[in-house]
């Protein structure tokens, strides 16, 4: 995957004191309410000034993606649901179902086929947000979709994804030009999409929310 998105110091000086979040970072903040956001907010930091995280998605979307491509029934899915290390195994048993109800919504042959999507920067009240998509789709019909995955336990809620679809589409020339956002709900493999109206509402409250975000980022006491 390539990026448009402006290079970040890395430094841990920097990062300590910039707010900076992650598309994922910010729509789950955004889904917390009260105190849960700073305590949020305080553990993001301090997992940013250490270079922790780990991502044991990755073998899941490499395996949707090689379905997808060479336009296989699950096969990948299922191959990767048995080779995953044993700590993993039942996350896996609980997004392969789903990932491949996704994969055979896609059609049979399938009528959407792998294209490049970028990462673009977002500035939402002085605070940066890495906007991203895990792939990207080019139907056979001439329509385009960004697509992001979902893979928690619970499903999204109201607020997640029209905080995620709305953060797509307003960067979506650099995400994927023409595209339309998708958000998939993985383990239920449910497909949400952006629903007109509403776009200045919509700003003015993630405005709000990422200039909160940003203020806690920067208070010592959520850190502690």
């Amino acid at each position: 995957m390539t990026t448009h998105a402006a290079a970040l110091d890395t430094s841990t000086d920097t990062r300590a004191a910039l707010p900076y979040a992650t598309l994922l970072a910010f729509t789950r903040y955004v889904d917390r309410t009260g105190p849960a956001k700073a305590v949020f907010v305080g553990k993001l930091r301090r997992q940013r000034e250490t270079g922790g995280g780990f991502n044991p998605h990755s073998q899941l979307v490499k395996a949707l993606k090689n379905d997808i491509e060479f336009g296989m029934d699950g096969t990948h899915l299922a191959a990767v649901r048995k080779a995953v290390n044993p700590r993993w195994s039942r996350l896996y048993d609980a997004l392969t179902a789903g990932a491949t109800r996704y994969l055979r919504s896609l059609g049979e042959p399938h009528t959407a086929h792998l294209t490049q999507v970028n990462d673009a920067l977002a500035v939402i009240a002085d605070l940066p947000v890495r906007v991203s998509a895990h792939f990207g789709l080019r139907y056979d019909d001439g329509r385009v979709e960004a697509v992001r995955l979902h893979f928690d336990e619970e499903p999204p809620t109201t607020e997640l994804v029209t905080a995620t679809l709305h953060l797509m589409r307003a960067n979506m020339d650099q995400i994927l030009p023409h595209g339309t956002p998708v958000l998939v709900d993985v383990r239920r493999g449910v497909t949400h999409r952006v629903e007109p109206g509403r776009v200045g509402e919509i700003s003015r409250w993630l405005f709000g929310e990422a200039a909160g975000f940003a203020a806690m980022w920067k208070t010592p006491a959520v850190t502690q």
